[in-house]
């Protein structure tokens, strides 16, 4: 069975239909730039385009970087604050021409898709995907159940928002050596084990393709810690299997 799935991130907004029998994209994926500033109207035309490249006439699911509830917005960090308060699921369903449409947290979506597919599969206690890129953001799970929305990327730490310290946008935009970044990564990962003490950590987001680069360097955490397996495809994936109709 195949389910069209959007990731909508602070950079890149990327589709591609969905084999959820395998958990992997059933095409390429397609990929466009997020419009700055993201509006809800601009991005909803970057997210048609995006499913008019596949000619796709189904239901749809769609990544939000920010928490999400029932379909509205309520967090907008890295895309335009017009979102906040924005009814997502019905604004793109009538710019994709009445299609159905679910919105859920991007993070959320990833890990969904991970604890199904990935490195979570079977994994009991606590798992936490981290996902590194414009933002950082969360996904936890209690005995492979979901607590939505937790966006522990807007932590404190040392001062700040933990992903204005420790993203992948933070370590291109300050030219960080993969050491200086690490260390950044593992003053985060030792305050969210503190607050959740989990059995595992997974790295999500497009620096999972590089995670032998850092993971090695990140001492002294009591947690497992191990790479996304679907890397960066996991939001698109976790977005269609939140529109497979129940």
């Amino acid at each position: 069975m195949n389910v069209f799935g959007v990731d909508i991130g602070g950079s890149g907004i990327k589709g591609a239909p969905v084999d959820l029998e395998r958990g992997d994209l059933a095409e390429p994926r397609h990929k466009v730039l997020t419009p700055q500033p993201a509006t809800p109207e601009g991005v909803a035309g970057c997210v048609a385009e995006v499913v008019e490249h596949f000619g796709w006439s189904g239901p749809i699911g769609v990544t939000f970087p920010g928490v999400v509830t029932g379909s509205t917005i309520r967090t907008a960090a890295n895309v335009d604050k017009g979102w906040v308060g924005v009814d997502a699921a019905a604004l793109l369903g009538d710019r994709l021409g009445g299609l159905p449409v679910t919105v859920l947290n991007d993070a959320d979506a990833a890990g969904v898709a991970e604890m199904t597919f990935g490195a979570g599969r079977g994994r009991k206690g606590t798992v936490i995907l981290l996902t590194f890129g414009t933002g950082i953001g969360s996904a936890v799970f209690t005995d492979g159940r979901l607590v939505p929305n937790t966006e522990l990327g807007h932590l404190e730490l040392d001062g700040h928002e933990a992903e204005k310290r420790a993203s992948t946008k933070v370590k291109d935009d300050k030219d960080l050596s993969w050491e200086d970044w690490a260390h950044r990564v593992k003053k985060y990962l030792d305050h969210v084990e503190m607050l959740f003490s989990p059995e595992l950590f997974i790295v999500g987001g497009g620096v999972s393709r590089k995670a032998e680069k850092f993971l090695p360097l990140i001492k002294g955490i009591r947690a497992e810690i191990v790479p996304a397996e679907l890397q960066n495809n996991a939001g698109i994936v976790g977005a269609a299997m939140a529109a497979v109709p129940r």
